[in-house]
């Protein structure tokens, strides 16, 4: 069974009645243990870093993933559908990730668990465990951006830089774990939650807002946008959104400005 990339809590129900989906919990162990959707699976989001390096938050190595997409008992035909409790950053980077290895079939509960509640599901306690599966990946072209691809793409107007930090990290202002502050020549700022209902309603806003609020930044989907923040797991997020606006050339930068700023060779504007 497909769906689409944005569900609501009633069309994962109706979808768990007529076949077998793979429900990611990537909250925390601790809100995962006190209720959850029946039958998710829960998985720590930091599985979805590298995890060692001089950039730990880089996308995990192939056979990380495939020990990871294996653990979750995952197979290549099934659909997965995924949640979390920050806002949907680290639902979104899992999204990127199933895609960076070409598993489509793969959706983001908008909402999260919240949604779900609100519209009368039960949800449970009990810890659910996987039945371990072999799933053997290859990274796909086109959905990463290193140094060197933006570097050499600065001045190119058919890509555009979009940082989803907040306005004062853009501007420099504000500087985390970083040598220098400030964005990457010619990248544009639309922060994350911005793409959200509110911070205590944490539901996309409907397509057609966020498309004209994009597309007055210039980012517009004959572009290719590659998306950044700090460490990628905000513009976990942005992946998400662009993708579910139809944008088709969608690059996610996982070195982020904890790279970037971090360097001496990277050019910065203020």
């Amino acid at each position: 069974m497909s769906l689409p990339l944005v569900i609501s809590p009633l069309q994962l129900s109706t979808a768990q009645a007529h076949s077998k989906i793979l429900v990611i919990d990537l909250s925390s162990r601790e809100n995962y243990l006190q209720g959850h959707i029946p039958g998710a699976i829960h998985m720590d989001p930091a599985r979805l870093l590298r995890g060692s390096g001089d950039i730990a938050n880089k996308i995990p190595q192939p056979e990380q993933i495939s020990s990871l997409f294996g653990e979750l008992g995952l197979t290549a035909d099934q659909q997965v559908v995924v949640y979390d409790d920050q806002m949907g950053p680290w639902a979104g980077r899992m999204i990127w990730t199933l895609h960076s290895v070409g598993h489509r079939n793969c959706s983001f509960l908008n909402g999260h668990l919240p949604a779900w509640i609100n519209a009368g599901f039960v949800i449970e306690s009990t810890e659910n465990k996987a039945i371990p599966s072999h799933y053997p990946v290859t990274s796909e072209p086109g959905y990463l951006a290193d140094i060197a691809y933006i570097t050499d793409h600065l001045r190119d107007t058919n890509h555009i830089v979009l940082d989803v930090r907040s306005a004062a990290e853009f501007s420099g202002e504000k500087v985390i774990n970083a040598k220098r502050g400030g964005h990457i020549p010619g990248a544009v700022n639309y922060e994350w939650t911005r793409a959200l209902v509110s911070t205590d309603y944490p539901e996309l806003r409907p397509a057609e807002d966020i498309r004209a609020e994009l597309a007055a930044l210039g980012v517009t989907p004959d572009k290719t946008v590659i998306t950044h923040c700090q460490t990628h797991r905000r513009s976990g997020l942005s992946y998400l959104f662009t993708k579910h606006l139809g944008f088709d050339k969608v690059r996610c930068y996982d070195g982020s400005w904890f790279e970037w700023g971090n360097r001496e060779d990277t050019p910065v504007e203020p």
